[in-house]
Formats: C-alpha cells, structure tokens, sequence
C-alpha cells in the first residue's frame, strides 16, 4: 500500500483513476488490527489502488473529508465519491470486502 506524502497528491490521486484511501494512524489498535489482512484485499481488487492517510500527519485532509473515526475509508473514481465507510469501529476482512463490494 503507498502512503500518501502530501495534500496535494490526496487532491491528485483522487481525481485521477480508482483509489480506495484509509485513514489510519500507528497508534490506532483497531488499524494494526486489519494490518494483516490489507494485502489479501489489495490483491482481490487490483482495479483499485489503495493509499495509506496517516491520521497524524494529514489531520486535515481527514477533518475535510470528515473523518474522524479510524480505521476508515473513500473511495474515488476519477474525482466522484464511489462510497465510505467512515467510523470509530474495528473492522473486519468480511466487512471491508462488503463495503468494496458494494461501489
């Protein structure tokens, strides 16, 4: 998974292509949780590159996409919201895959 290096390239990347970005942070228990799992998904929907939001350093980015629970996600298609699933929650394989399912 790419880790997102500044505001600009969330801006760039979102308008151009299909992304799925999470919002995670290193301290966040529910994130380190799901760790494991992240390259399986990755691989099942390789239409989709996924990108890594640190929490810390992007508080921004997340406060303007309301984010404020992590791990979350969005997922664009060359600049159009194709669906989130934004909450304080600890997610699971199943419900990560329902929701990329569900775009």
């Amino acid at each position: 998974m790419k880790n997102l290096e500044t505001i600009e390239q969330y801006d760039v990347l979102k308008n151009d292509g299909k992304h799925i970005f999470l919002f995670s942070a290193e301290w966040c228990g529910d994130c380190r949780f799901i760790d494991p799992i992240l390259p399986e998904i990755e691989a099942k929907y390789s239409e989709y590159t996924f990108i890594h939001v640190d929490r810390d350093k992007f508080i921004d980015v997340c406060a303007a996409n309301d984010v404020f629970g992590i791990p979350s996600f969005i997922a664009y298609d060359n600049g159009k919201e194709l669906g989130r699933f934004v909450s304080k929650d600890r997610k699971t394989q199943e419900q990560i895959e329902d929701f990329i399912e569900s775009l």
